[in-house]
């Protein structure tokens, strides 16, 4: 089966444990204002413009972001890597985008990962049918789910979509009993506020079987330049990085409620 990507990142160490492969899924509900992959956004191949200096003198050329591949191929290409999977106990990672919108291809994937049984997880907004939840959790070792804004209007208007799909989806994998990581992007003045944290705290204890640990993801202008060569708006153009000092203290607060943190992936 074809499905559409947009980057394989080998040697991956912040996508799990281990050293690992992510790949990197083309397509998303989510139109996060964060967003530090928009190449992702688009389930299309998309046209950029790349610019590259030599001395004096810039020169630009067209890049494709996104390939069709069959998911032998990427079976093949994750098999090359297979001892180092096997001594650092890593695997491989579907991240995007979102996983997800592509279902069918995610789930023949990770069904041939799992036969020769590599390690997977899933990094998921947490947005698709429970449906395509419950298909996947005979062959996901682990979820990485993100979190970022209990209150349902400040989610729609920061990422586009509400999150009782999201939420209703981690109550799901909670009560299957799913290895999950929450990985909260923490950006300033919208996800780190006092309130949202307090109700993250609130729902994760509240969940049918408690989640161990949280990742706090810092909010960091990398992607800036991205949306320069796609033409999209950047929201938070104007807004900086997240201090690492700030990061730390939110990290404190949610030890505070007996989760471990980790700060980045």
């Amino acid at each position: 089966m074809e499905g559409l990507i947009f980057d394989i990142k080998k040697y991956s160490v912040n996508d799990g444990p281990g050293i690992r492969t992510t790949v990197f899924f083309k397509g998303c509900p989510l139109r996060c204002w964060w967003c530090h992959n928009p190449e992702s956004q688009e389930y299309k191949v998309q046209t950029i413009e790349v610019s590259h200096k030599l001395e004096e003198k810039v020169y630009s050329q067209q890049k494709n972001v996104g390939k069709y591949i069959e998911t032998d191929d990427i079976l093949s290409d994750l098999m090359k890597d297979a001892v180092f999977y096997e001594e650092s106990d890593g695997g491989v990672t579907f991240s995007g985008g979102e996983p997800c919108m592509q279902v069918d291809f995610l789930v023949e994937l990770a069904n041939k990962c799992k036969k020769k049984n590599i390690h997977t997880i899933l990094d998921t907004c947490g947005y698709a049918s429970i449906s395509v939840f419950s298909a996947l959790l005979p062959m996901i070792d682990l979820f990485l789910f993100d979190l970022k804004l209990i209150d349902n209007n400040l989610h729609l208007k920061y990422t586009g979509c509400s999150n009782e799909v999201i939420t209703a989806n981690l109550k799901f994998l909670s009560q299957h009993k799913a290895n999950i990581i929450i990985r909260i992007p923490v950006i300033p003045g919208i996800t780190d506020t006092k309130r949202n944290m307090d109700a993250i705290a609130y729902m994760l204890e509240d969940l049918p079987n408690r989640v161990q640990e949280v990742h706090l993801l810092p909010y960091h202008k990398i992607g800036v330049n991205k949306y320069n060569r796609l033409a999209k708006q950047n929201p938070l153009q104007d807004i900086e990085s997240m201090k690492k000092e700030d990061t730390i203290q939110l990290g404190d607060f949610i030890e505070t409620k007996g989760f471990k943190v980790k700060i980045g992936g």
